[in-house]
Formats: structure tokens, sequence, C-alpha cells
């Protein structure tokens, strides 16, 4: 029983790394890729990018650490 327990919790915090991932992909990677190629519609570097890049990896460290929380719910 303790060997599903793991894996279910395993999963979990998977999935929720994963989330965490694609807020640093969404906020932080984009936005900078976009305006070091030049792309048209990127956003321009201002107060509000940065902003929203902060808010966005900030979220997705948040989200890490409830994943690496929840990791510690597993049994021997």
């Amino acid at each position: 029983m303790n060997q599903i327990h793991n894996e279910q919790t395993k999963l979990l915090a998977t999935g929720l790394n994963n989330v965490a991932v694609a807020f640093v992909v969404i906020g932080g990677v984009t936005p900078v890729t976009a305006m070091s190629f030049g792309v048209a519609s990127a956003p321009t570097l201002s107060f509000g990018t940065v902003a929203f890049a902060t808010i966005w990896i900030s979220t997705a460290a948040g989200l890490h650490w409830i994943a690496r929380r929840i990791l510690r719910s597993l049994l021997p």
C-alpha cells in the first residue's frame, strides 16, 4: 500500500512541477526570447514587463516549493 501512495505522491509532485516549468516559460523565457529576436508584437522592456515576468517566475517558484513539500509525505 505504501508503494501506491508513494507513486501517487510523486505523480502529483511531478505534475505540479511541470506546471511551474510552464510558468517560467510563459513569464520569463517567452518575453525575453521575443524581445531578443525583435518580434513585432514583443513587449518592450519596461517596469510592467519586468513586473509581469517577476510575478510569473515567483508563482513558478511557489509551485515548485509546494511540489517539494508534497514529496515530504512519501512513506518509507
